[in-house]
């Protein structure tokens, strides 16, 4: 079993995160803000993922995330409350937002917990803010709260529909706040709400790394997570499974598109290093998971 990490370490992991896109690894201060176009009433989810206020990078990954099917197969419909965990730079939120504002639902951005201490991790929560803020029409009113070590709810008690984990659980099992992500969204979620899951899928069997340095989470290990908090697994999909992933890549999970990591964390890419391999395997395999409330 890895080692707990400090306090200062699972700071600068919570940044180095929210820093990235948990949805893609761009940096959030770099995501450009849409044009500003409204939706029209009553939009489908097929509509907000072909809208074009989304980046074209962002739809050029379509292929791996399987929006539409993905929140479908989590149960998101028209008018719901959801919370999204860590939006990042809001690959998701560009499709959710819109549906929601169109559709008279509500979402919640439960971002990175700021430390008024320090001013990067409250950098990273206001770049989403403004960017938010700057389109109402597009994105309606996103309530903005907090998910960290020390949060208070991501949403007012059992009023979501929907909760969603995209692809941040190894992220928080580094931090050492797993446990509470699933804890909050329990707690926020109304009796028969939905929590999606989508997160890197280690091979099953031996011993979960607590701390998932590589990125990879066993299946069996976020069911155990969901179910100590109180969630029952409805279905498993394979929407999001790459049989390509090989999952011994040289800087974990990483080394993949869109990520692409050269050269372990913290150092400067290698310019030589060989990408042919991992851009040809795509991207992670991960396991795409719904859990429910009980009644």
């Amino acid at each position: 079993m890895a080692r707990p990490i400090s306090t200062l370490s699972r700071r600068s992991i919570l940044l180095g995160a929210a820093a990235l896109s948990a949805c893609g690894g761009k940096p959030a201060e770099q995501a450009q803000a849409p044009a500003k176009k409204g939706p029209a009433s009553g939009m489908t989810l097929q509509q907000a993922v072909a809208g074009d206020w989304r980046l074209p990078a962002d739809r050029a990954r379509d292929a791996w995330r399987h929006p539409v099917e993905s929140l479908t197969f989590w149960g998101l419909k028209p008018g719901q409350t959801v919370v999204e965990f860590w939006p990042g730079a809001g690959w998701y939120t560009d499709i959710l937002a819109p549906f929601l504002a169109a559709t008279g639902g509500k979402l919640y951005a439960a971002n990175l917990q700021p430390d008024p201490a320090d001013p990067a991790s409250v950098a990273v929560v206001e770049a989403y803010r403004r960017r938010l803020t700057d389109n109402p029409k597009l994105y309606g009113q996103v309530e903005i709260t907090a998910f960290g070590p020390t949060s208070g709810p991501v949403a007012p008690v059992g009023s979501a529909d929907l909760v969603l984990f995209l692809r941040n659980l190894h992220n928080w099992m580094a931090a050492g706040v797993a446990e509470k992500a699933f804890r909050d969204a329990f707690a926020a979620l109304k009796p028969g709400g939905l929590l999606g899951v989508e997160e890197h899928r280690a091979n099953a069997g031996g011993v979960q790394d607590v701390m998932a340095a590589e990125g990879y989470v066993q299946q069996a290990y976020v069911v155990q997570l969901a179910q100590e908090a109180g969630f029952q697994l409805a279905e498993a999909s394979e929407i999001n499974a790459n049989p390509k992933d090989t999952k011994d890549h040289p800087f974990g999970v990483w080394t993949l598109p869109p990520v692409r990591r050269s050269s372990p964390r913290g150092q400067p890419n290698d310019p030589d290093f060989d990408h042919s391999r991992y851009d040809a395997i795509g991207e992670s395999d991960r396991m795409t998971l719904r859990f429910a409330k009980p009644v």
